[in-house]
């Protein structure tokens, strides 16, 4: 792969860094073991670990894919725009007035495009942007998939919608209410999809992740099947989303789940390199070139901090990859303009060499680059533009 890429690269010796390269033949098979992992389910992608239109649509072109989970309702706005998608699903509440306004502007928008509530104080903010009601809404639930132990929640602290009886309470007010249409409900269990559970240096940490994991799908399960039960009368749904890449198997293997969402098993990144579900397969790199060499035993890449989402920690640091060897050094770390690295291969490199780094999470490297490359066997086939390259900062 370090060759590849390499040789690709050297092709184009004036591109811009970060390189931001894809590689398809990763990609594509990341894909199709997403999809035999899936069981026959169907898999929405989610945008949030892409943001870049060509990958989505080449995710969708797929057999089982179908339609994408975004993360904004202006995301899901300019996806219908740009022609990507008519089943967008908007993973979080919004409350953006202006967005909420262009979308009860236009029927065709609010035909493909499912926003999520956990409030009747999100229907309020819906209605105020309005001056009729002719235009109906879809909306889904967003309800608690954590795991509850005691007084404890294990997993993203997202809803307060938790057993039936508050999601039916909503739902019924849904329902009553002129203008929306109830048609999914999402438990998005990142408790079991989200967190590594076979980290060859955190043997023991791993194995109570492991057992936790296995509490919560059980629990999850049950409660589940009650909400799905108690909703049947009010609704007649069109979806009960759940999961994501490092759930799929457990995630399709409950009878009430009809979707499973998935998109950073698609690219693969340094967060996702130790689960036992999958076999990761990364797609996504970025390459800096030497600009420095402090030392003889130092080479510095210009540029390097792109740093991951989450609780801050080493693991939300750009990974150096190759050379292999080389390391970040702990008083400077991956810098905005500067990044030196030590390891055996520094002394190696010299100016104008390429470094090759992962991100530690999926899709956020490209908020950092205008244009993604897309490289294909030995060589870049093709250059495409992510969402920033689009003009867009969601």
């Amino acid at each position: 792969m370090w060759a590849r890429l390499d040789q690709a690269v050297a092709a184009h010796p004036d591109l811009p860094t970060p390189i931001a390269v894809v590689d398809l033949d990763a990609f594509d098979a990341n894909a199709d073991d997403l999809v035999r992992r899936a069981g026959g389910k169907p898999i929405r992608v989610a945008s949030k670990s892409l943001r870049v239109p060509a990958l989505l649509e080449r995710a969708l072109a797929g057999p089982g894919f179908a339609g994408v989970l975004a993360y904004t309702l202006r995301e899901a706005l300019a996806l219908h725009d740009l022609g990507v998608t008519d089943d967008v699903v908007v993973a979080y509440p919004s409350v953006d007035r202006g967005a909420l306004a262009a979308l009860v502007a236009s029927p065709a928008a609010a035909g493909a495009i499912t926003l999520m509530l956990d409030d009747v104080a999100h229907l309020d903010v819906i209605d105020s942007v309005r001056s009729s009601k002719a235009v109906q809404v879809r909306v889904a639930l967003d309800i608690d998939a954590g795991l509850r132990l005691g007084t404890q929640h294990v997993g993203p602290k997202r809803s307060p919608l938790h057993d039936a009886t508050d999601v039916t309470t909503l739902a019924r007010a849904v329902a009553e209410r002129d203008g929306f249409r109830l048609v999914g409900v999402m438990t998005y269990e990142g408790q079991v999809a989200g967190v590594p559970d076979d980290v060859p240096t955190q043997r023991a940490r791993s194995l109570v992740v492991r057992r936790l994991k296995q509490a919560s799908v059980a629990q999850l399960g049950v409660r589940r099947r009650a909400i799905a039960e108690a909703l049947r009368p009010i609704a007649d749904l069109e979806f009960f989303n759940a999961g994501g890449s490092g759930s799929v198997e457990t995630t399709v293997a409950d009878p009430a789940v009809t979707e499973v969402a998935a998109g950073s098993g698609l690219l693969v990144p340094g967060l996702f390199d130790h689960y036992q579900s999958f076999t990761p397969r990364p797609a996504a790199f970025f390459g800096l070139r030497v600009s420095r060499k402090p030392t003889p035993d130092l080479a510095t890449v210009h540029g390097g901090g792109l740093i991951a989402s989450g609780p801050v920690g080493d693991d939300r640091a750009p990974i150096p990859w190759a050379p292999p060897g080389l390391h970040l050094t702990s008083l400077e770390g991956a810098g905005e303009v500067q990044t030196p690295l030590t390891g055996h291969p520094a002394a190696l490199l010299g100016i104008g060499d390429l470094v090759w780094f992962r991100h530690a999470k999926s899709g956020e490297l490209f908020e950092h680059v205008n244009r993604v490359h897309l490289l294909a066997g030995e060589e870049i086939v093709e250059d495409v533009a992510s969402y920033r390259g689009l003009g867009h900062a969601f």
